[in-house]
């Protein structure tokens, strides 16, 4: 294990242990920092004791490095495999085992951090027989979304990795923020030609509840979106964030009628929707699409933490979107406005 790695991994680790977002980032700073460097240089530096010379590295990030290059297993990360639980019911396994792709992913292009020939790569290794690429939408400038005109090149570089990587397929697509007023953030032309949209909210998640049920609901209601994403924005590390405010019956209703797909979100500190709001999807016939979120190409495999809780709750892989083929997932988002 390289000492990139043992970083890497700790920081997934304490992602899964839902320990504090900060913690997290600083084993990514360090691994991202002495990614850069030549191997002799760092160690160099290590046989010195000045790794922490190094911008972004700390004593625990060193000691994990220096262990790393001495070929041992750094004694933080078999701490945190001794203790972190892992997902993996045999409920939750069988369920995984049906899916066939991922329906909400990034890459560098808006606020992820591996290329979209990466992410392709490690989804098409998972098994997968497709993923959407579906990087941010314009008003989220904090994530880097996409221009009309960015993302219309970005339909060229998949097109062009398409024929490479055939018969897995990177499905086109958006997360979209959902406005105040409910509406999508990008141009007609651009939801019309992408596969798959993801619609969430990222701002105002405090709205009063009958304002955020209102705009939700209209959101499910376009004839573009495909999957309400990660609806409660609640956060569960750090100093977390409490889900919003709406008529969980009331948006069911509509995803169930509308025919869209409510997103059950993989990431560890999101775990979103709630148990609850699943087994209500789950007794009501709402269609799910189980999905990542991945910002890298090691969190793609992180889809046991949603079938785990989809299966707990009653879900069945006849309802799971991306437990369908390619064909038939994309005649389904094509059949706007459904019935």
């Amino acid at each position: 294990m390289t000492p990139v790695e043992a970083l890497e991994r700790i920081a997934e680790l304490l992602l899964r242990g839902r320990e504090p977002v900060y913690r997290v980032q600083a084993f990514r700073r360090a691994a991202r920092e002495i990614s850069r460097m030549p191997e002799p240089e760092l160690r160099r530096l290590a046989d010195a004791g000045r790794l922490t010379d190094i911008p972004g590295v700390g004593d625990k990030t060193a000691a994990v490095i220096a262990e790393a290059l001495a070929g041992e297993t750094p004694r933080y990360l078999q701490k945190l495999l001794e203790h972190v639980p892992t997902p993996g019911t045999d409920a939750g396994e069988a369920l995984r085992a049906q899916l066939k792709g991922d329906l909400h992913c990034h890459s560098d292009w808006s606020d992820g951090g591996d290329t979209i020939r990466d992410m392709a790569i490690k989804a098409r290794d998972l098994g997968h027989e497709y993923f959407a690429l579906t990087d941010h939408s314009p008003r989220l400038t904090v994530a880097n979304g996409l221009s009309v005109e960015r993302l219309r090149e970005q339909l060229d570089v998949v097109a062009g990795l398409n024929e490479e990587l055939a018969p897995f397929r990177i499905l086109t697509g958006v997360e979209v923020d959902i406005l105040e007023d409910g509406a999508l953030d990008h141009s007609e032309e651009m939801l019309a030609r992408v596969d798959v949209v993801v619609a969430s909210v990222h701002s105002k998640l405090r709205m009063e509840a009958d304002a955020m049920t209102r705009r939700m609901v209209a959101a499910v209601a376009n004839p573009h979106a495909d999957v309400l994403g990660h609806c409660t924005g609640r956060l569960l590390t750090g100093r977390g964030r409490p889900k919003s405010q709406f008529d969980e019956d009331v948006v069911l209703a509509a995803c169930r009628e509308i025919d869209t797909a409510l997103e059950v979100n993989c990431r560890p500190e999101r775990l979103d929707p709630p148990r609850q709001m699943l087994r209500k999807a789950a007794e009501q016939g709402v269609k799910v699409a189980i999905d990542t979120d991945a910002h890298a190409t090691d969190q793609l495999d992180w889809q046991p933490y949603g079938t785990d809780r989809a299966a707990e709750s009653g879900i069945t892989p006849e309802g799971v979107v991306n437990a369908w083929s390619t064909d038939d997932l994309l005649e389904w988002c094509a059949s706007h406005p459904r019935p």
